[in-house]
């Protein structure tokens, strides 16, 4: 569903007073997006592992990792948080989510725009992503971008807990 608007999307980078505003969004998105592809004790549990404050606060801090928030109209709708990796020449897209009542207005498009061109300033020629195996709306929003998949890996993340992803990737 998708909230008609005539505002724009404003992409920048998420300020430390935003933080709350952004854990709060994603516990929002999560909730309503997740239940059906992992369990509501994975959804808390790996919450609570990448969404803790001092953990973003950290992230912010960093030289090499970017987080951004999406609004319209003022309130926050999206985010995406990207990084490089270990690899040369490779940006990983660690977050993108959009609010179940903005999707399909341009808000993940808008929020991958800029880290694609991000990755292109900083001579990225690889633009990689994981995403849950049966996360089917989500790969086929990064298929339409052209992502393809190039691998399927699954992680132990702890907590009795896996991520069956994914690995697709981009030539920005």
């Amino acid at each position: 569903m998708t909230t008609e608007t005539n505002e724009p999307v404003c992409v920048r980078a998420l300020a430390p007073d935003e933080v709350p505003a952004l854990i709060e969004l994603a516990r929002t998105i999560w909730h309503a997006h997740y239940p059906g592809i992992i369990s509501v004790a994975q959804i808390e549990y790996m919450l609570d592992q990448r969404y803790r404050p001092e953990v973003i606060r950290s992230e912010l801090e960093r030289s090499d990792t970017w987080w951004e928030l999406a609004r319209i109209g003022g309130l926050p709708v999206g985010f995406s948080s990207s990084l490089l990796t270990a690899e040369p020449g490779e940006m990983k897209l660690d977050k993108l989510y959009v609010h179940p009542q903005h999707q399909g207005a341009g808000v993940g498009g808008k929020l991958l725009q800029s880290v694609a061109a991000r990755a292109r300033s900083l001579q990225c020629t690889r633009l990689v992503l994981a995403v849950n195996k049966r996360n089917t709306q989500a790969i086929a929003a990064y298929r339409k971008w052209g992502f393809r998949i190039e691998q399927s890996k699954v992680t132990d993340i702890g907590g009795g807990f896996v991520m069956d992803d994914y690995i697709m990737v981009l030539e920005p």
